[in-house]
């Protein structure tokens, strides 16, 4: 499990998985019922990238996201 601290940790798993699945963002962005550009955004970490459209990505990719409370240091 990964520590997603900001958006753009979020856009490197995405990347990662989507390689990893053997897709290409055009593909990805059909599957998930967004634009391309979209898809293009949110690996690259863009702060103003809507988040329903960010889970929709997330689910197409069979990845989950939880949350927690940090943990005191």
């Amino acid at each position: 499990m990964q520590t997603i601290t900001d958006v753009a940790a979020l856009g490197r798993i995405v990347r990662a998985e989507r390689k990893q699945q053997g897709l290409t963002q055009t593909k990805l962005a059909h599957y998930a019922g967004v634009g391309i550009n979209f898809v293009s955004q949110l690996e690259r970490g863009k702060e103003t990238v809507e988040l329903g459209r960010a889970m929709r990505v997330l689910q197409t990719l069979g990845i989950d996201l939880f949350a927690a409370h940090r943990s005191s240091k």
